[in-house]
């Protein structure tokens, strides 16, 4: 099956304005224009941000959709993909981030506009934990782009939460994956984009 509807998960503090989201949009559009491709800004709250993406893909076709989430929007998109049974494209996934952001809460400042601002409330530790614990599907297939170097999550927990995936394991990189550019052609191959 060919993936026709594409959603991209940006990670905390970032934006459909990342890297790494602007450099897929632009693959997408050159080279796949029939995918219908979705990278929302996601809302601070775990629950809503779900919310939001549960509307979204409301008629989206589940066996021609697939999900890519960086960071926390890994964490996102490892909820999506067991929502729907699509597969997923995970980058430097958060594994625990109840348990990471914790220290988050508070105001913070938006990751490609310092003068944007957001709370990031306690309640929304309950609320990842509350994702955490929801599994009604078994995700489809999973792809993971990991690297060793990553500053702020520990590439051996990414492996071990992801233990079916189709792992490429960096040696170095960073938690941005500065070089996704070069892997963007595994991670099409991979989504069967159509």
């Amino acid at each position: 099956m060919t993936t026709t509807h594409l959603l991209y998960l940006h990670g905390f503090r970032s934006s459909p304005q990342s890297a790494k989201a602007r450099l897929m949009a632009a693959h997408v559009a050159r080279h796949h224009p029939a995918v219908h491709w979705w990278c929302p800004q996601l809302p601070p709250s775990p629950r809503a941000a779900m919310a939001m993406v549960a509307q979204g893909i409301a008629a989206w076709p589940l066996d021609r959709m697939a999900v890519v989430g960086s960071s926390l929007g890994g964490f996102y998109a490892s909820w999506v993909a067991r929502q729907t049974g699509c597969p997923s494209v995970l980058l430097n996934p958060a594994v625990d981030p109840a348990r990471d952001l914790a220290r988050h809460i508070g105001e913070q400042t938006a990751w490609h506009d310092p003068a944007e601002r957001f709370f990031f409330l306690p309640e929304y530790i309950a609320e990842l934990q509350a994702l955490a614990h929801e599994h009604p599907l078994p995700a489809g297939r999973e792809m993971a782009i990991i690297a060793k170097g990553d500053e702020l999550l520990d590439w051996r927990e990414m492996v071990a939460r992801h233990p079916a995936a189709q792992v490429t394991l960096l040696e170095g990189g960073d938690h941005a994956l500065s070089d996704f550019e070069d892997h963007l052609p595994a991670v099409v191959r991979f989504l069967r984009l159509a």
